[in-house]
Parts: C-alpha cells; structure tokens; sequence
C-alpha cells in the first residue's frame, strides 16, 4: 500500500484549486522576471572574440547569422575532456528541436565550449545533435564569462562564478567517490572537471555592435533543462536520490542507457 497521502476526488480538487492559484502566482512573477532580464542594461562588447566552427573561424558577431539575438549555451566540455559532461548533454538533448524555432523569431542559437573544434565535432556525431556548436579555444570567451578556471584562478585558488567569489572545492574523502565518478565520465578526474561551469548568456547585434545582455548560471539553468520541467510534474519529481553514491543511477548520455529502457516502437 503506498505510504503517499491519498483522498477522494473531490479532496484532490480541493487541494488543486489550492495550488493552482500558487501556480498562477509563479506565473505572473517569473513574467515579471523575464521583463526584469530584458530590462537589464546592454553591455557593449570591443573584444574580438574568435572561435572555430563547422565552417572555419568566426568572430561573436558571425555567430549572429543575420540575426539580432545570439543566445549561447556554455557546453562544460574542456580541453583535456575526452566527453561532454552529462548534465549538459541531458540539457543539449533539448536543443535540437528548439533552435529552429528560435531561428525563426530572430533568435541564433550556439554551444560553445573550451575543447578544440574536432573533439566537438566528432562528440557532437556521437550524440546524433544538429544544432551549431563552436570551440573557443584560444579565445579569452570562457575566461571572461566565468564559465572557465584559468592557471591564474587555479592557482590563487578562486574564481568568479555566478557573480560571486568561489572558492576552489574538492570533496572530502569520505564522499568523494561519486564526484569522482561523475568526473570520470568525462574521462577527467575531478580537478581537472571541474576547471568548467555550466551557464548561459544572451547578446544583441545593434547597428554592427555586439553587446552582452544577460549571464545566467548554476540554478539558472533550471528553467532550460526539458528533462526537469517534466519530472517536476511527476509524482515522484526529480528523483535525484537515485544518484546517490552512484550519480549514473540518475541519468547518463541518451545513448548509456541500457536498450530494456529505451521508449522507441
């Protein structure tokens, strides 16, 4: 018998009149916050950041294509990566189907990441992706968005990540196992994956001049992850307590699962 609070049908409504009006209010204010994000002032941008693409070099503004808007997710794939870390390939699972669409409202979607164009390429293959991915190695990109440690920050064992000083962490031995794990799957070791951070950061073209106008990390990336919004309205919810001393119990890359698993007819 199931240990979850059960009722009648018209107790369900009771309670779901109850949170409908809790979830009108999130509404209203994430409406709020998204008028908030695109009133946020614009930074001008002079750097010549320069990238490689499926195509040859690229500055910030080519990878606007005749669009106003670039929105860019930081893929945490370093040079020493031998694999995308999961978490961003659960989240690039999604990117595909989108990025067609945001094309047509004037929207340009790119991952960047830090690793050389040809280990993205052929990761990129692997995971059966369509949507552009370039490398901004040798480029200040990652450095400068905070989504990359430098030898400095290492050394000084501090960075700025989330608009905020973070400290260098490593987990203590007694719990390190899963991170190492985690890590693992990248063909890293922990200090080494965790030299990159997740994030997302949008910019605008205007009269030839690039400017930055929204950065959002950690938690921020909630709200892009298909996978969460839909375990949010599952009975059990995100069920992260799986990965618990096994992260790869929680999730893997689409194509780690094992085939008793698979959706397909």
């Amino acid at each position: 018998m199931t240990e979850h609070a059960t009722g009648t049908r018209e107790e369900w409504l009771a309670a779901r009149l109850e949170l409908l009006a809790a979830e009108k209010e999130h509404t209203l204010r994430s409406d709020e916050l998204a008028q908030q994000r695109r009133a946020l002032p614009w930074v001008r941008l002079d750097k010549d950041y320069r990238f490689e693409t499926h195509e040859g070099g690229a500055s910030l503004a080519d990878l606007f294509r005749g669009r106003s808007q670039l929105l860019v997710y930081h893929f945490m794939f370093g040079p020493d990566y031998d694999a995308g870390c999961l978490a961003c390939s659960s989240i690039a699972d999604g990117l595909n189907g989108i990025a067609v669409h945001l094309a047509n409202h004037d929207v340009m979607l790119w991952a960047v990441s830090l690793a050389p164009i040809g280990k993205l390429q052929r990761y990129k293959k692997r995971m059966g992706w369509s949507f552009p991915w370039a490398s901004s190695f040798g480029s200040d990109f990652n450095y400068d968005f905070d989504v990359s440690v430098s030898d400095e920050q290492e050394r000084a064992g501090t960075s700025q990540y989330n608009f905020r000083e973070s400290p260098a962490w490593s987990p203590p031995e007694g719990i390190r196992a899963p991170f190492d794990a985690w890590a693992a799957t990248t063909g890293t070791d922990w200090a080494t994956y965790a030299r990159e951070r997740p994030g997302m950061s949008a910019f605008a073209l205007d009269d030839g001049v690039v400017y930055h106008t929204y950065s959002g990390y950690s938690r921020a990336l909630d709200g892009l992850w298909g996978m969460y919004q839909w375990l949010d309205r599952t009975p059990r919810g995100r069920n992260e307590e799986r990965g618990e001393g096994d992260p790869l119990n929680f999730f893997r890359r689409h194509d780690e699962y094992a085939t008793a698993t698979t959706v397909e007819e």
